[in-house]
């Protein structure tokens, strides 16, 4: 299969970006002055390791050793040497590179974002990790698997950053071109130690992340973590040795983080028919409604029933976070809500059509999780974060989402509620119909989620999160998607979810 260059990523987030929601800023991906480099960085409590000193790295050489001069003279003969494709990739990879390599992470997540389609006897095959080629290639990168897939990236970047910052002010170690004058920095000076390289960590632990994510794409994110490496010695932001520490962190704490994936139950969410058909009979039997597939042919397993069981990152017990039962289909409150449905169906407006396809979020796209890390990563580059504050920000986020997500997926398949498309004679929608239960909607707990912990995070913004998450949830009933209490108790619901992973983010230090 025909990898992905990066050329064909930019554009493709330039596209993305180009349909973007008018934001107070452009995002840009130049070289900036951080707001801060956060010195005491290092001691900020980890997700995956206990302390930033759990990976151990060897003291550096000083800088007026013979071992360190020889690094120094291969660097600025690099550097005198550089050719323009260099002088570019430098430029590219910036000194918050944590933005580059989730951009990198949701261009991929678009590109395997296809549904497997049926087979000549109409049989479906599912994805095999096993046999990643396919058909179908694996993996199907669907909103659940996005969101996971988004936060092990962020998790394992941001405690790499506390690994790479304790280091860093152990040992103080300055960067080459503030050592040798004649050397030049690419880049806004933040002085910040350069030993370990915190490039080096981030190109090291991404590249091994997305590649047990994204298997076919091994080649191409080598080929990114040796340009990514390579720039930051162009750049006059490291020497060798620091390259050697920062990907040693990389590598030791994406195992860590790749062991706890491998355990997390993922491998069991898209569950066998005989599980899904349970699931099924115990809705009906609870409370005498049951959703089905609409689809030709019908796909005998709907997307992902058990990933309500796969394990949260800061939520103790899924089912405290479960969404109270929706109304019985011909109650009062249901049949308001068919009235509303039928309304909004026949006066489709010019702004609920934009809202429905500006929030669709659909097949080919970086999904719903993916859309809020673009809409994240503007406002980190708004207030001019750092990139430890960079990863912390996109890990509880993450985090938050994926919580949601099963949280919303085991409230799907606990109360297996038939979508309005089912329900309503003669309805149809105005963007396609999931292969999965209604309440809630996936896209207003992502969306709450994610717009609570960016409140958390920058709450002089928190009303334009707030109003866009109200609009996202929204969009799935202008869609014809959703009843609306699919979208408002998925809203509450995110909400709530995220509040878990706010609490974890008080206790972390980096507020104090």
């Amino acid at each position: 299969m025909k990898l992905l260059q990066l050329t064909i990523i930019l554009i493709t987030m330039a596209m993305m970006t180009s349909c973007n929601m008018d934001l107070e800023t452009e995002l840009e991906y130049e070289s900036y002055e951080f707001s801060g480099i956060d010195e005491n960085a290092g001691s900020w409590k980890p997700i995956l390791i206990s302390n930033g000193n759990d990976i151990t790295i060897d003291e550096p050489t000083s800088i007026s050793s013979a071992e360190y001069l020889s690094e120094l003279s291969e660097v600025k003969s690099m550097i005198s040497a550089m050719s323009s494709d260099q002088r570019k990739q430098v430029n590219l990879w910036t000194n918050n590179s944590v933005i580059r390599w989730n951009e990198v992470a949701l261009g991929l997540i678009a590109k395997y974002n296809l549904i497997p389609g049926p087979n000549v006897d109409e049989s479906y095959t599912l994805p095999n990790p096993a046999n990643p080629e396919g058909p179908p290639v694996f993996p199907f990168a669907h909103p659940p698997y996005a969101s996971r897939a988004l936060a092990y990236l962020s998790v394992a970047q941001y405690d790499g950053m506390i690994s790479a910052w304790h280091y860093k002010f152990m040992y103080d170690r300055p960067s080459p071109y503030m050592v040798d004058p004649e050397i030049p920095y690419a880049y806004v000076p933040n002085n910040l130690p350069s030993y370990p390289s915190e490039g080096a960590v981030l190109a090291t632990v991404s590249r091994k992340i997305l590649t047990a994510m994204f298997p076919l794409e091994a080649e191409y994110l080598l080929q990114l973590e040796k340009d990514h490496l390579e720039s930051l010695l162009l750049a006059g932001e490291n020497v060798p040795s620091d390259l050697d520490a920062g990907k040693k962190i990389g590598e030791e704490i994406a195992s860590i983080a790749l062991a706890r994936a491998s355990n997390d139950g993922m491998k069991y969410a898209q569950a066998p028919k005989a599980v899904s058909d349970s699931l099924r009979a115990a809705a009906f039997d609870r409370f005498g409604w049951q959703w089905e597939n609409l689809e030709s042919p019908v796909r005998p397993v709907g997307l992902t029933p058990l990933f309500g069981k796969v394990k949260m990152w800061s939520v103790p017990n899924v089912e405290d976070t479960r969404a109270p039962v929706p109304p019985t289909p011909g109650s009062e409150a249901f049949q308001k809500d068919v009235k509303i449905l039928e309304d909004y169906a026949d006066n489709v407006t010019h702004e609920r059509r934009r809202i429905a396809n500006f929030w669709q979020d659909g097949l080919g796209t970086y999904t719903p999780p993916g859309h809020w890390n673009d809409i994240a990563g503007e406002y980190f580059l708004k207030y001019k974060l750092n990139s430890i504050r960079t990863a912390r920000a996109f890990a509880y986020m993450n985090m938050a989402i994926m919580d949601g997500g099963i949280s919303c997926w085991d409230t799907k398949y606990y109360y297996y509620y038939p979508r309005p498309i089912q329900m309503i004679k003669g309805f149809e929608t105005i963007a396609g119909t999931p292969n999965f239960p209604s309440y809630t909607s996936g896209h207003s707990v992502f969306s709450a989620a994610a717009a609570e912990v960016l409140t958390y995070l920058f709450p002089q913004e928190g009303s334009v999160f707030q109003k866009w998450a109200e609009e996202a949830a929204m969009s799935r009933v202008y869609g014809g998607i959703h009843w609306t209490f699919d979208a408002t108790v998925g809203t509450t619901q995110g909400r709530d979810v995220a509040q878990y992973t706010i609490e974890v983010a008080k206790t972390d230090g980096a507020d104090n």
